[in-house]
């Protein structure tokens, strides 16, 4: 190796030993355990009580609105946003990630229980009228018939022009 190599790998080498030293000086007394991630922790026997709480609470505030209006969202939004946050801190609280299939099947079950009459009747399609459909059809192909003859008529006055 000629010298100018061993110079740089000598110079790697300290800074290397330098930047471990450093690192090691900073972290002296502090202990790098790596924390289980949060759902490793989760409780959810607990969290199934937990968001039993946010059910009451939601269930006395919706029994304070009209069964006719528990479709329209504008009459009940606050409460539902309660019980949406009431949900989301229970599971932080129990140390459960936010939504989990836990809350999901609950919040399910809450919206089988008050919103399972709010799906909109399927729309019944009938075709229209063969009057109003003969007139549907014919349209675009008189305009591309139109545009055709527009073209046609455009490029034999442009050669007569030229």
């Amino acid at each position: 190796m000629d010298p100018q190599h061993v110079a740089i790998l000598k110079l790697f080498t300290a800074l290397s030993l330098l930047s471990v030293s450093m690192i090691r000086g900073l972290t002296a007394g502090v202990t790098m355990e790596t924390p289980s991630p949060p759902h490793m922790w989760c409780n959810e026997s607990r969290l199934q009580r937990e968001v039993e709480v946010c059910g009451v609470y939601f269930r006395k505030d919706m029994d304070q609105v009209d069964p006719r209006n528990w479709c329209n969202l504008t009459h009940f939004i606050s409460e539902y946003d309660v019980f949406t946050r009431c949900t989301e801190e229970k599971s932080e609280g129990t140390q459960c990630f936010w939504p989990n299939p836990l809350v999901e099947s609950f919040i399910i079950r809450i919206h089988k229980q008050f919103f399972s009459n709010c799906t909109d009747p399927p729309p019944d399609w009938v075709d229209p009228p063969d009057e109003m459909l003969t007139v549907l059809i014919l349209i675009p192909v008189f305009l591309t018939l139109a545009m055709i003859a527009i073209v046609v008529w455009c490029s034999k006055r442009s050669d007569l022009l030229a």
